[in-house]
C-alpha cells in the first residue's frame, strides 16, 4: 500500500510541479489552480478509497483524474525534458519535440475520455470455432454463448447495457449460455435491478454459471459476513432465482441425440491474493478417474473456472479436460495492437490457448469494477464446437 501511495503521489504531483515551474511561473494564479485541481480530486478519491473502502464514485473520480489528466501530463513532462536536452543542439528540434509532447498528451486524454464514456459500453461479438478429436458426434456444431465479468455494480441501477447484452445473446440463438464469474463488485445488493433482464437469457440447454472472486463479496467490509462464503451464497441464490444453474464444485450432464457431455463448474481457484476455494477433484467426481496419475474423462467435459491461472495450476497437470472456459483478466480493460498490460500478470490472459489436446478460452469480459475500456471492448463470445 505504501508503494502504491508513493506511485500515486509521483504520477499526480511531479508533472504538475514541473509544468507549473517550467511554463506557468508567471501565469495568473487561476491557471495554476486549474493545473492542480485534477490532482487534488485524484488524491482525494484515493484517500477516500483508502479510509472508506472501494466505491464506484471514488473509483470513477480517481480513474478520470488519472487517465484524462495525470497520465497525459506525465507523458508531456517526459517529452518536454527530452526537448530540453535536444535544445542543447537544436532550438528547432526542441520546439518540435515540445509540440509533439503537447499533441501526445491531448491524444491520450481523448482516448481516455472515449474509454470512459463510450468504450466500456461498446459491445462486440466474437465468433470462435473450436475443434476436438473426442467431441461426441451429436455436438458437432454446438454453439455456446460465453459471458464473463459483468460487474453489474458499476452500472448502478441503469440496466440498458445489460438489456443490450441479453438481446444480443438471444439473437445468436446459442444452444447453451455460460457465465464464468464476477457478476457483482462488492455486494449482492447490486444485483436486484438486473434480475429481470438477466432472467431473459435463453438457450435450449439453459444458463450455467460459476462464481468469481468478486462474487464472494470480500472486497467491501468482510466483517458483515458471518463466514467467508455467506456473500457468495447470496449471489448464487439470486442467480438461481434468474433460472441459472450455479455450479459450485459440481457438474451436470447434458444429452443430445443419444450423446452426453458434462458441464462442470469449479469455485474460484487461482493465484494469491485471490481466494482459493475450488475443489477440482470434487467438481469432476463421477466423470473422471482420479486413481490414475492424470485422470481420463468418461464424458467430454467443459469446465467453467473463473481464474485462468487455474488451468496451468491444476487442470492441465491433473486432468484431460478438453475445454476450459475462464474470464477474470478483463485484458486489464485496455488492449492495443494485440497487447494488454494484463500480459504482465498472466501468461494466458485473453483468447484461445492450447496444451496438447487441452484448450483454454479466456473471455476478456463485459464490464469491470471501473467504467473504462479501450481496445478490450465488452465482449460476447460465441463458441462453436466442431468434431475433427
Amino acid at each position: 500500500m505504501t508503494i502504491a501511495l508513493f506511485l500515486a503521489l509521483f504520477l499526480f504531483l511531479v508533472p504538475d510541479l514541473y509544468i507549473s515551474l517550467a511554463f506557468l511561473r508567471h501565469a495568473p494564479l487561476v491557471w495554476r489552480i486549474l493545473l492542480f485541481l485534477p490532482t487534488l480530486i485524484g488524491l482525494f478519491s484515493l484517500a477516500g478509497m483508502f479510509y472508506k473502502g472501494f466505491s464506484s464514485v471514488f473509483g470513477t473520480l480517481f480513474l478520470v483524474a488519472l487517465l484524462c489528466f495525470a497520465l497525459p501530463k506525465l507523458l508531456f513532462m517526459v517529452i518536454s525534458l527530452v526537448s530540453k536536452l535536444l535544445g542543447v543542439w537544436s532550438a528547432t528540434a526542441a520546439s518540435v519535440t515540445n509540440t509533439l509532447g503537447m499533441a501526445t498528451a491531448i491524444v491520450v486524454s481523448l482516448f481516455a475520455l472515449y474509454g470512459l464514456t463510450f468504450g466500456w459500453k461498446t459491445l462486440k461479438t466474437k465468433q470462435v470455432d473450436l475443434y476436438f478429436d473426442n467431441l461426441p458426434e451429436a455436438y458437432d456444431g454446438y454453439r455456446i454463448a460465453h459471458l464473463s465479468d459483468l460487474h453489474v455494480g458499476t452500472y448502478g441501477k441503469k440496466t440498458a447495457f445489460v438489456e443490450k447484452v441479453v438481446q444480443r445473446v438471444n439473437d445468436e440463438h446459442p444452444d447453451l449460455v455460460v457465465f464464468t464469474g464476477d457478476l457483482v463488485n462488492v455486494d449482492p445488493s447490486e444485483l436486484p435491478p438486473f434480475v429481470t433482464p438477466l432472467s431473459q437469457l435463453a438457450a435450449p440447454d439453459g444458463v450455467f454459471s460459476v462464481l468469481g472472486n468478486h462474487d464472494y463479496c470480500l472486497y467491501g467490509d468482510p466483517t458483515r459476513w458471518s463466514h467467508k462464503r455467506e456473500g457468495a451464497l447470496k449471489v448464487a441464490e439470486l442467480e438461481r432465482s434468474m433460472g441459472w444453474t450455479v455450479l459450485m464444485n459440481g457438474h451436470q450432464l447434458l444429452s443430445r441425440g443419444g450423446d452426453t457431455i458434462a458441464i462442470a463448474g469449479v469455485e474460484n481457484t487461482g493465484k494469491p491474493p485471490f481466494p482459493k476455494i475450488g475443489d477440482l477433484k470434487g467438481t469432476v467426481s463421477g466423470i473422471t478417474d482420479y486413481d490414475t496419475v492424470k485422470c481420463h474423462e468418461d464424458k467430454f467435459t467443459i469446465l467453467l473456472s473463473h481464474d485462468p491461472s487455474h488451468w496451468k495450476l491444476e487442470v492441465v497437470p491433473e486432468t484431460h479436460i478438453p475445454l476450459t472456459l475462464c474470464g477474470h483478466t478483463h485484458a486489464a480493460q485496455f488492449q492495443l495492437a494485440g497487447w494488454s498490460p494484463s500480459s504482465w500478470m498472466y501468461k494466458e490472459w485473453g483468447g484461445l490457448y492450447q496444451s496438447g489436446d487441452q484448450q483454454l478460452f479466456i473471455s476478456t469480459g463485459l464490464g469491470g469494477t471501473l467504467p473504462f475500456r479501450f481496445g478490450a471492448w465488452p465482449q460476447l463470445v460465441i463458441l462453436t464446437l466442431h468434431r475433427k
